[in-house]
Formats: structure tokens, sequence, C-alpha cells
């Protein structure tokens, strides 16, 4: 899937698991990452997919959807519907993207406070939700990779992602 590597950084005197950073070649291994992200999911979690416009957010979030779902499942991009659901085995999981949201307390008319509880949440734009965020989020933050296909995924996430993540790369 690409390289990994633990990132130095104080947030584990902060209770925080220490960032993971993947190197993702290409668009197939920002799928084959968010494939192993959905096998680690459970109901209540809620994965934060920070990044710029055409990051690949949409592309992960697509991804982990299918692979929980059907691999030919229609997945559009909730940007103008705010939020999209999906049904699955386990449960529902929410696909929100809050580009076009204005405050934070939008989002409880999004019925984002009902997603969080039963359901596993994905939140492209999560820095919108300010303090409606929960603290035990993973974070999957992608950034621009050193061709125009590459990307690097840095995990971050407090509650129990250490230990959940452990082999998440390889």
């Amino acid at each position: 899937m690409g390289n990994a590597r633990i990132a130095a950084s104080g947030k584990r005197e902060a209770g925080l698991a220490p960032d993971i950073i993947i190197e993702l070649p290409d668009e197939g291994a920002t799928c084959a990452l968010a494939a192993r992200l959905a096998r680690l999911a459970r109901s209540g979690d809620v994965f934060a997919l920070a990044g710029d416009l055409g990051s690949g957010k949409t592309t992960l979030a697509r991804a982990f959807i299918r692979s929980l779902t059907d691999p030919a499942a229609e997945v559009p991009s909730p940007t103008f519907t705010f939020c999209q659901a999906y049904d699955f085995d386990y449960g529902i999981i929410w696909h929100f993207d809050l580009y076009r949201m204005e405050k934070p307390e939008d989002a409880v008319e999004l019925g984002i406070e009902q997603a969080f509880s039963e359901g596993i949440s994905l939140i492209e734009w999560p820095e919108r939700l300010g303090r409606w965020l929960p603290a035990d989020c993973l974070t999957v933050a992608l950034t621009d990779g050193q061709t125009p296909d590459a990307r690097l995924a840095r995990l971050s996430g407090g509650g129990g992602w250490s230990e959940r993540l452990g082999g998440i790369a390889g």
C-alpha cells in the first residue's frame, strides 16, 4: 500500500496515539487504505477527513463506503446535500461534506449527533464542526505527495486508536 512511519510528536504525553504517516503513491493505494480503515470501524466511530480541495477526501470516503456496502455502489459527493447515509450489514455509514456549512451549529440540523451515536461517520471538512468534533475521532489528513497522483495520509486520534491502528500500513 505504501511506506509508513510513526511521526514524532508530543501526543504521547497528551494521551493521543502518535501520528502514523502513510505514503500513498496513487489512487489505488488511497482506496486500499480506506478499505483497511473500514475493516477497523465500529459503530460510533468518527473519521475526520481533512485536506485541501482535490486532496482525495471524497475518493477515500467512497472507497470506505464501497468496501462495507457494494463495490459498485453509487457514492456521490455530498457537497450539495451535506449528508448521505448508507446501510450496511452492521449499521449505517454517514458521509458528511461540510464545505458549504456556514457555522458549526448547523451540524445539529443535519443530524450529526444522531450519526455519532448510531453509526460510522465520515466527515469531510471536519474543522467546520468546531467543538462538535469528538475528541476521540480518527483524523485522516491528506496532503500532496511527490508526484501528481501521490498523497501522504497522516492518521492521528485519541481513544483506543493507537491499538486499533497497529499494522494499518502493512
